[in-house]
């Protein structure tokens, strides 16, 4: 079940956070619920994409991006993640997605969503790689070229070595499932050893 409630709070409360500036963060409070864990009664690992989901809606709404992309038929779209989960969110802990823009290059973004606990700990770091669809122009939106729409004239950070590896290792494995690699042609599979 999507998180339909937390999604409307957000939209509802966007306002009163300001507008999103890059380089800023967007910091969204939330509890673990009971329909948020799974049998260890913790959050479970879908939980975790959706809330960061939410996280990134709230960038996306707070810098204008939706608006923009509505005028101009653009659809921002994710296009891959990695999770390291580090602590358990327990049932009832309150905790807050940090959500960030961290870098760009071409035609990809990268974003990071933080679950932080009370005490200031991290429980879990997520890298996303993400772009922006343009639906009349069948082609990727340059970041700068969306910035600029937005009126920012901004120049990206390089990207940090874990961000150079997260970036290629997700172009290789697009690449491999474009190629229908992965889907046991061509693979061995599992080898009994016994």
């Amino acid at each position: 079940m999507y998180v339909w409630f937390r999604l409307a709070r957000m939209v509802l409360t966007a306002k009163s956070r300001g507008p999103y500036r890059m380089g800023g963060e967007s910091r969204l409070a939330f509890r673990c619920l009971p329909s948020d864990i799974d049998s260890n009664l913790h959050l479970n690992n879908a939980r975790y994409m959706m809330l960061a989901d939410v996280g990134r809606i709230d960038i996306f709404l707070r810098a204008g991006l939706l608006r923009l992309a509505r005028e101009r038929g653009w659809a921002p779209m994710l296009g891959g993640l990695q999770t390291v989960f580090v602590r358990e969110i327990r049932l009832w802990r309150r905790f807050e997605v940090v959500s960030t823009v961290e870098t760009w290059q071409g035609t990809q973004v990268i974003g990071g969503h933080r679950f932080v606990l009370e005490d200031g700990r991290t429980a879990a770091q997520v890298l996303t790689t993400a772009g922006i669809y343009d639906r009349r122009g069948k082609r990727f939106v340059e970041m700068d070229e969306a910035l600029t729409a937005l009126g920012h004239d901004l120049v990206p950070r390089p990207p940090t070595e874990a961000e150079q590896v997260f970036m290629a290792s997700h172009a290789r494995l697009r690449d491999l499932a474009k190629n229908g690699a992965g889907n046991g042609e061509g693979g061995e599979g599992l080898v009994n050893n016994g």
